[in-house]
C-alpha cells in the first residue's frame, strides 16, 4: 500500500476515533477499550501533540482515507522538557503488516531529530505479551528499561506487565 504522511488536525478527529474504534475491538489491541475512545479523548491528544509534540497520519494514496496515527506529546514540566512521552501508534487492522508503523515512526524520529533539538529522548509502553510490537521496537532504537508488573489488567482477569521502553538521541548521556 502506498501512503502519504501529513501532521493530523482536529479536522481528522471522526475518522481517527473510527478507526481507533476497530483497533480497540481486538484484544490486546490499544490499552483503552472501545468504549472509552471518544471523541474528546482524540482531540485531547490531537491538540496535546500539536502544541507540544508530534502528531501524524498516514493515508492512503488509492483511497484518501487514514489507515494509522501515531502521536507523542511533552507533559510540559520543566524537568521533562527534554521528553516526548504518551506515545500511541495505531494501524488500521486491515493494514497491519504493510510497513504503516514502520513509515509512521521512522518519520516521527527523523522529526525529532531534524526540527527538536530540545528533545533528547521518546517513551513508550508495550504490554509484554506484545511481543512482535517489542521487538518492532527495538528494530527503532528502543531499550527495554524495567518492567511494571501486574499494570494491565486483561478481559480474562489476568494481569500482565507493562514494558517501558526508551529511544535516546545519540550522543545523550
Amino acid at each position: 500500500m502506498e501512503c502519504r504522511l501529513r501532521a493530523a488536525n482536529e479536522t481528522d478527529c471522526l475518522e481517527i476515533r473510527s478507526m481507533y474504534e476497530r483497533i480497540a475491538s481486538i484484544e490486546g489491541g490499544l490499552a483503552r477499550k472501545k468504549n472509552e475512545i471518544t471523541s474528546e479523548y482524540v482531540r485531547h491528544f490531537i491538540i496535546e501533540s500539536t502544541r507540544s509534540g508530534i502528531t501524524l497520519v498516514a493515508i492512503d494514496s488509492s483511497t484518501g482515507k487514514i489507515v494509522g496515527e501515531i502521536h507523542c506529546y511533552s507533559r510540559m514540566i520543566e524537568v521533562f522538557k527534554h521528553v516526548l512521552g504518551e506515545l500511541t501508534i495505531a494501524v488500521d487492522p486491515d493494514c497491519q503488516g504493510q510497513g504503516i508503523g514502520r513509515l509512521l515512526f521512522e518519520r516521527l524520529l527523523d522529526i525529532v531529530e531534524q526540527e527538536k533539538p530540545e528533545i533528547e529522548r521518546v517513551e513508550l509502553i508495550a504490554r509484554e505479551s506484545n511481543v512482535k510490537a517489542i521487538k518492532f521496537y527495538e528494530s527503532l532504537g528502543f531499550k527495554v528499561e524495567g518492567r511494571f508488573e501486574k499494570r494491565i489488567h486483561n478481559a480474562d482477569g489476568n494481569y500482565e506487565a507493562d514494558i517501558p521502553m526508551a529511544w535516546l538521541r545519540t550522543g545523550f548521556h
